[in-house]
């Protein structure tokens, strides 16, 4: 591929990875007007819970029809579907509509992300794949810091239809640059799509991820509709292993978990991604509740963090050609721990600035790690199975990630339920006849989901229904028991993340090949006619 196609290809790239990636935070900024445009708050889960069905369960079956069919094709459709999706949203007239065309917009994300990095995996070798893949990580942290900006610019300036609109310039521009930048697919032989594979594995996540989401807050855990589900997913996940393993062209060959090293860097990703989600979900709710900030303001705690990542992700892409591999990928775990750690110590004497340090170390060790897994993956299989292992990378952290949320949401509301019953329940049982329906409020929240008191108690509404001196009694317990129930949960977060450096110790070193800079290999040459 020549210099000037190169580049546009590589613009290209940015442009759809950047939008696709800001996606997400965007919507989260815009789901209050939203909610008050349209109504259905009893479904405003669903707004996230969709696009993560539909771009988790799509990440693998991506990969396996870029190595089917070629990247272009592939990538140009995902792009058109996002577009689509995106469209659709804009338009829709109720919670319903929005959440069908979000589930549509997810299918074209979940293309869009692994296929940005299999396309680098292609173009570069060595220490030119080393710096992309250590920028393009870096625009997906960028994207967490100005997502919620620009959304909340965009909803004051115009409206949320904006948030969705604002993708089709952007994405026709990424089309045309990738078009022109992207050779077109060259047929070498008959091409099977494995139907029976791609059905089982679509159901059995489906099913994984809905009881996942919904257990222990939807339904009970032990409810028949969890425990159906989970079923669901055991007999379908175990039947696409089968399929898989007797098909002649799988879309996760079997065979790759034989390879010690596939196995354990998809291993140190799931971990590291339950430690990650872990700091993003449970830290605002400390800054909130115990240091005093505004929902906002709690919100925008995770932009230091995701500072710290983007720096490490650009460095680590040319430090590992001086550490190797698995050094590099030890060292950041060990960062991690050691923010996790950190987290562990935070008490009601915790001050903004220190909890935020707390999230930088966190996230020094992610920028580490995150682009070094795809990297050291692409290094380590050839051509051919360029597309189904760099997806794979991208899998498995989701994966990690909703089961990571899952873990330590349960963790936290047992933690909570148990020291709430002890301290927070006698001081209930004492209130007045007419205090009734509040305390049957507070009793219900603690039995079914703790974590639900920390934010409601903070909304207009029950502030006004919960006299100054209850609340004078009522904060301190809370408070209390918020800290002892995060102390848990980051404990628990600390030895997942311990668990990949257990994993890291024990993987082989990757060797990285080097490169020249000015002179792709003929591998990459060849590869990206595909």
């Amino acid at each position: 591929m020549d210099a000037s196609k190169r580049k546009l290809l590589v613009i290209g790239l940015i442009i759809a990875m950047l939008f696709a990636a800001l996606d997400g935070t965007i919507v989260g900024t815009a789901m209050p007007t939203i909610v008050k445009d349209l109504g259905g708050l009893s479904l405003i889960t669903w707004l996230t819970t969709a696009y993560l069905l539909t771009s988790t369960t799509v990440v693998p079956l991506a990969g396996k029809l870029a190595d089917l069919f070629g990247r272009r094709v592939v990538y140009m459709t995902g792009l058109i579907i996002f577009m689509a999706g995106s469209a659709l949203c804009g338009m829709s007239q109720n919670m319903t509509e929005l959440i069908i065309f979000r589930a549509i917009q997810g299918l074209g994300g979940g293309v869009m992300m692994p296929m940005a990095m299999i396309i680098i995996g292609d173009l570069f070798t060595g220490k030119e794949r080393a710096k992309w893949q250590g920028i393009f990580g870096a625009l997906y942290g960028l994207s967490s810091v100005l997502g919620p900006q620009i959304g909340g610019w965009i909803v004051d300036a115009w409206n949320w239809t904006w948030v969705f609109y604002i993708n089709l310039p952007v994405g026709v521009l990424a089309v045309i640059f990738i078009a022109k930048g992207l050779p077109k697919h060259i047929n070498k032989g008959p091409v099977r799509l494995d139907m029976a594979g791609t059905i089982t594995m679509v159901i059995g996540v489906v099913a994984l991820l809905l009881a996942l989401s919904f257990g222990g807050e939807k339904y009970d855990w032990g409810s028949w509709q969890i425990i159906t589900m989970f079923i669901v997913a055991l007999i379908s996940l175990a039947a696409f292993v089968f399929i898989e393993s007797r098909t002649e062209d799988p879309i996760l060959p079997v065979s790759l978990f034989k390879n010690r090293t596939f196995t354990m860097l998809n291993g140190i990703g799931f971990f590291m991604a339950i430690g990650m989600f872990g700091a993003i979900m449970f830290v605002p709710l400390f800054m909130q509740w115990v240091v005093g900030v505004s929902a906002t303001q709690s919100g925008t705690i995770m932009t230091p963090m995701m500072i710290a990542m983007i720096l490490t992700s650009v460095f680590g892409g040319r430090l590992v050609y001086s550490l190797g591999v698995k050094l590099q990928i030890i060292l950041g775990m060990l960062v991690m721990a050691a923010g996790f750690y950190l987290l562990t110590t935070l008490s009601l004497d915790t001050s903004q600035l220190m909890a935020t340090s707390y999230m930088v170390v966190i996230g020094l060790g992610m920028g580490l790690v995150m682009p070094i897994l795809t990297l050291a993956l692409q290094e380590s299989f050839p051509k051919a199975q360029l597309g189904v292992v760099t997806s794979s990378s991208q899998f498995f952290r989701s994966i990690g990630g909703t089961f990571g949320m899952t873990l330590l949401g349960a963790i936290m509301n047992n933690k909570s339920g148990s020291m709430l019953t002890s301290d927070l329940t006698p001081l209930l049982s004492q209130l007045p006849e007419k205090a009734k329906p509040l305390v049957d409020k507070f009793n219900d929240m603690i039995e079914h989901n703790p974590q639900q008191i920390y934010s409601a108690v903070q909304s207009p509404e029950m502030q006004k229904a919960i006299p100054p001196q209850l609340m004078e009694m009522v904060n301190p317990i809370l408070k209390n028991a918020l800290v002892e129930s995060l102390h848990s949960v980051f404990l628990y977060g600390l030895f997942f993340v311990l668990a990949g450096v257990v994993v890291a110790l024990v993987m082989r070193n990757v060797k990285l090949s080097d490169a020249g800079k000015k002179k792709p290999s003929a591998a990459a040459e060849n590869a990206v006619q595909q």
